[in-house]
């Protein structure tokens, strides 16, 4: 009698199965870590952006057709430089791509630090 396979190797990097992991673990115990997002959704404030870089879509992730949303909370200086990213939502690895992104930010100067909060879109369809 041949024995049956009761566990079939899933065709996933170990890399990609420990983005799941962990993104799972910080789910389940309410964390967003402090990392850092393609289509900005749009950025609540009154300041405008004067230079803006986009995300890059993480490789892995857009293979494997995972997307989704990444809110993030940044101050901006008085000079218009971005101070300070906080992940306020998402997925972790998205939430990298973002926060990388959004540092090299400009905006207008003003007269004040200005706290905004930026939502960004990601779709592995485009």
């Amino acid at each position: 009698m041949k024995p049956s396979r009761l566990f079939v190797k899933p065709n996933i990097s170990p890399y990609l199965l420990g983005v799941f992991v962990l993104g799972f673990t910080f789910s389940l115990a309410g964390i967003n870590p402090m990392l850092s997002a393609q289509k900005l959704d749009k950025a609540v404030s009154g300041r405008k952006v004067i230079a803006q870089v986009a995300p890059v879509y993480p490789p892995d992730l857009k293979r494997a057709a995972i997307g989704g949303f990444v809110r993030l909370d940044i101050i901006v200086n008085p000079y218009g430089a971005v101070d300070y990213v906080q992940v306020a939502g998402g997925n972790p690895i998205l939430a990298e791509a973002a926060t990388r992104a959004v540092k090299q930010w400009k905006y207008v100067p003003a007269s004040s630090s200005t706290n905004i909060r930026v939502n960004f879109r990601f779709d592995p369809t485009h």
